[in-house]
């Protein structure tokens, strides 16, 4: 089984997992500060970023790129009342979306590269920790920068030192460079310590939790946590070597 293949079932069982488990929603809720039936890096004070970028108006549509079962998406939709879009590979995670998400809203099974929208579609597209599995990422992103209405904006959260390696700095990454290639303009944070930080919290919070995750015959799930999370037994000196986070704002 090649490794793709083998990421796509585990992906799969991981949605399963999450809507079934209620030891992982609440550790989500510690963890991160709402359950988002995260599997990454996106916590509150992250997503609440993209809130200033949504605008206050009528008729407002926001597309998730990954959206895994619309969470993240719910939530921005209850805060600002727009109408939420969301693809992912993971046919689990749409028909959760389909299921909690019924009104002002439309969540397709899809690949990068492979999905399609009209031109011009969307006041604000979001794409956390999802870029990168961009099989061209120039040609990804203009299309994506296509579905985008004038003024609209990209919002990206990115992560090197796991999918991708570490580059030296947010002006050198894959995505960085696709962006310039395209003659476009972008601002960067570099939220690296704020995420190592994460990780602890989310390593601490899954040593509460390991109890209850494996009394729910989830010991694999708690596993992977500590997997995840085994660069943060390291100094940040050193976890900062191997790793970088930054979230990328573009204005079309």
């Amino acid at each position: 089984m090649d490794n793709e293949l083998l990421f796509s079932k585990e992906y799969e069982q991981f949605y399963k997992m999450v809507e079934e488990s209620a030891a992982f929603k609440r550790f989500c809720a510690d963890a991160f500060g709402e359950d988002f039936s995260q599997d990454g890096f996106s916590d509150l004070k992250q997503i609440d970023r993209i809130l200033e970028y949504i605008p206050r108006q009528k008729d407002v549509h926001i597309l998730d790129i990954g959206c895994g079962n619309g969470k993240m998406l719910g939530y921005l939709q209850k805060k600002t009342g727009a109408f939420v879009h969301g693809f992912d590979y993971s046919e689990s995670a749409i028909k959760t979306a389909q299921k909690l998400f019924d009104k002002n809203a439309d969540f397709r099974q899809g690949n990068i590269g492979e999905i399609d929208y009209p031109e011009e579609s969307f006041d604000l597209i979001t794409s956390m920790d999802t870029m990168y599995f961009a099989p061209d990422m120039t040609a990804f992103l203009k299309q994506v920068m296509g579905w985008l209405k004038k003024g609209g904006v990209l919002f990206v959260g990115y992560q090197e030192g796991d999918v991708l390696p570490k580059t030296s700095n947010s002006g050198t990454t894959v995505f960085a460079e696709a962006l310039k290639k395209l003659g476009i303009q972008y601002k960067v944070e570099d939220i690296t310590k704020e995420t190592y930080d994460l990780l602890k919290k989310k390593r601490e919070t899954a040593l509460l939790y390991q109890k209850a995750l494996e009394e729910e015959g989830n010991k694999d799930w708690f596993d992977l946590l500590m997997l995840q999370t085994d660069c943060v037994t390291e100094p940040y000196d050193l976890f900062a070597e191997k790793m970088a986070r930054y979230l990328y704002v573009i204005r079309k």
